[in-house]
């Protein structure tokens, strides 16, 4: 199958898990609203969500592949068989140990996560989130293992099953938050045990699938295995390289405990927005192209390499330009749509409203990185994105130290927005520099209409758009209505207005199926 209709099949996928989670997230909102309890779950999640990231789509998935495509392309199915299963044995193996430790030093875990919580008079605060992270913290474990079975099948071109995944957890948490939390004498602890069993259910579903493919091989532990041991060592530098907007958005968290209540929601919110163009395109594309530039490097292609970045770039910069646009335009009317009812008031949904169009000045950026660091990482090339994560994270503490009292919790996600976007133009210089990215000479004709087409879209929503105070009286479902007539008549001025400056989606087709991933996608 041809890279865009892969890319399509983990973008619907992936769809489906972003509206699901918004559900969660409404769902959360209006019961809890943005009081202590709240803040003290997200922080309890943000622990096990933070390690997904890394692993699920970052430093394991980043490392492993590249390893698994060159036996694959090198080698014969046996050994490939054998790879795998010295690595989950391996595997296996280190994330017990992680999990048990976890568990243990939970309370040293709640401390340094929410340190905020220590505060006198906020101490309540930090007995309930060690409790809840002694629950959501063997979610690790399940988690780590699903992205293993889930690269194989990437690594074999089959990307629905573990794009829908995700889909299990954001199921299984608006299950308890509106059947099971109110049985309880703290609410929260129900949707910690969701995320525990959403853990056990997201490994389970993979494994037909690797039976059906004949990958599903009995564990071995393989600490000397040459194979094993340089996944170890690209993963290392990987779990920090590719991961940095993540570590940033934690730091952003923990200097949040010490702000006043509602801040971490508000940020957690906001963020969740940014979620669904950085998944839906971002993350889709670069986990499609991964096999196929790793194939490439093994192949010793350059040019191979170079077409395959531009078409994730191009596809990126015309879905994430208009899409940040928009954001920042609808920034308030988006918030009041989604969440503003219950327990979530117009203060809350203005709050996050701020930090949203803070975030989305580095949307760009975040999504760049997606497929930029997946360029390194498919040569094995781990110490250049942890030179640049380095530098990205001290800029986004510098300006975290900087902004954050005088600004509060926009301050917070404005230096996470300058971190992204440094950190994404420094691997882009990067892969100019080596040769692995030629920029081609559609760039200049593709920014050109993009700019233009998005002036054209912003100046129609500003004009359709109602005033603030009307949005703030509407009723929940005017709000979703104007807003989907505002988002639609964006996007539709958006797309008229490329296709009369000359863009045509053969253009993407073209880059797409000159190189095809191996096998299908469904």
């Amino acid at each position: 199958m041809s890279l865009l209709k892969s890319g399509a099949v983990v973008s619907v996928m992936t769809l489906l898990s972003r509206v699901l989670g918004l559900v969660r997230d409404i769902v959360i909102a209006n019961i809890l609203g943005a009081q202590a309890a709240t803040d003290v779950f997200l922080v309890a999640q943000k622990i096990p969500n933070f390690l997904r990231r890394l692993f699920a789509e970052g430093a394991f998935s980043q490392a492993f592949v590249p390893v698994l495509s060159e036996y694959q392309q090198q080698r014969d199915k046996q050994a490939a068989l054998h790879l795998v299963s010295k690595v989950s044995g391996t595997l296996g193996v280190i994330l017990l140990v992680v999990t048990l430790v976890g568990v243990l030093g939970s309370s040293g875990l709640g401390a340094m996560f929410g340190a905020g919580f220590l505060r006198e008079g906020q101490l309540h605060k930090y007995y309930l989130v060690s409790d809840l992270i002694k629950i959501t913290f063997p979610y690790i474990f399940f988690i780590s293992l699903t992205a293993f079975a889930g690269s194989i099948l990437n690594s074999l071109g089959r990307f629905a099953v573990p794009a829908f995944a995700p889909v299990l957890l954001n199921v299984c948490i608006i299950f308890a938050a509106i059947w099971i939390s109110p049985l309880l004498s703290e609410p929260v602890e129900a949707l910690a045990w969701a995320i525990f069993v959403a853990g056990v259910l997201q490994l389970l579903i993979h494994l037909p699938f690797l039976w059906q493919q004949g990958y599903l091989v009995r564990p071995s532990w393989g600490w000397r295995d040459s194979g094993v041991r340089r996944i170890l060592k690209l993963m290392a530098p990987a779990m920090f390289g590719v991961s940095v907007s993540q570590i940033n958005l934690l730091l952003d968290t923990i200097i949040a405990s010490f702000l006043v209540t509602g801040s971490i929601t508000w940020l957690y919110l906001s963020d969740r927005m940014l979620e669904f163009p950085l998944g839906i395109f971002g993350i889709a594309i670069a986990t499609v192209i991964l096999p196929s530039l790793s194939r490439e490097h093994a192949s010793n292609s350059r040019a191979g390499m170079s077409k395959l970045l531009n078409w994730a770039l191009h596809s990126v910069f015309l879905i994430g330009l208009p899409a940040a646009v928009g954001l920042f335009v609808l920034a308030e009317p988006v918030m009041l749509a989604v969440f503003q009812h219950g327990e979530y008031t117009l203060e809350h949904a203005y709050q996050s409203s701020l930090s949203l169009q803070a975030y989305v000045l580095g949307l760009l950026g975040f999504m760049f990185i997606k497929v930029l660091a997946t360029g390194y990482f498919s040569q094995q090339n781990t110490k250049t994105p942890v030179k640049v994560g380095i530098i990205a994270m001290v800029v986004n503490m510098a300006f975290n130290l900087l902004l954050f009292q005088p600004y509060g919790h926009v301050g917070l996600a404005i230096a996470t927005a300058i971190s992204a976007t440094i950190n994404a133009s420094l691997l882009w210089i990067g892969l100019i520099k080596n040769k692995s990215l030629v920029m081609d000479k559609q760039w200049l004709w593709w920014v050109t209409r993009a700019l233009l087409s998005v002036i054209a879209m912003t100046a129609v929503i500003l004009l359709l758009q109602s005033d603030m105070a009307s949005w703030r009286d509407a009723s929940v479902i005017d709000r979703v209505f104007e807003l989907a007539w505002l988002i639609v008549c964006g996007g539709l001025t958006y797309v008229v207005c490329m296709f009369v400056l000359g863009f045509r989606i053969r253009e993407l087709k073209s880059y797409a199926s000159s190189v095809t991933t191996q096998g299908n996608a469904l």
